[in-house]
């Protein structure tokens, strides 16, 4: 497998850094999956609509810098499809085939709409809203039970 998770922001907070070191290396057995953080746009003090979409437009610019033409790109977003861990092991196997797998979790408002157009494919964890740095967690502990669901590995349901 190769993947990337391309986030918007640091992680600040070394709990959360903790917990995504700990599934990156978990995850390291399966093959290479990479962490790449965008910086985040300053949000305004007093946000609009227009004032948002100008951040997230910049952060989606950053976004699409580090993605290759010929990247599968997975959108994660409360609109998109949802799976049972089994179903998205099984969709994970389906797509890695065709090269690699880049999943993108936006910042605090979202991904901008050409991030959107790039992607591949949107899926959701779940209609519930989680932060970005937790989403993260979320994210690297589902793709490693992916991999131990293709090896056929027991893992604690």
């Amino acid at each position: 497998m190769r993947a990337m998770l391309l986030c918007v922001g640091r992680l600040k907070e070394k709990y959360w850094r903790d917990a995504c070191e700990e599934y990156l290396k978990r995850l390291s057995r399966y093959g290479q999956v990479e962490l790449c953080e965008v910086p985040d746009a300053p949000e305004p003090a007093h946000p609009s609509e227009g004032a948002n979409r100008q951040v997230m437009e910049s952060e989606g610019e950053r976004i699409l810098s580090k993605i290759r033409p010929d990247d599968v790109v997975i959108a994660l977003a409360v609109q998109g499809k949802t799976y049972t861990s089994e179903e998205f092991s099984a969709h994970v196997e389906q797509v890695m085939q065709k090269g690699r797998l880049v999943f993108v979790i936006g910042g605090s408002l979202g991904l901008s709409e050409k991030v959107y157009q790039r992607a591949n494919e949107r899926i959701s964890f779940s209609t519930l809203t989680f932060p970005h740095q937790m989403m993260r967690v979320i994210f690297l502990e589902q793709l490693y039970r992916a991999m131990k669901i293709q090896a056929k590995e027991p893992y604690h349901k």
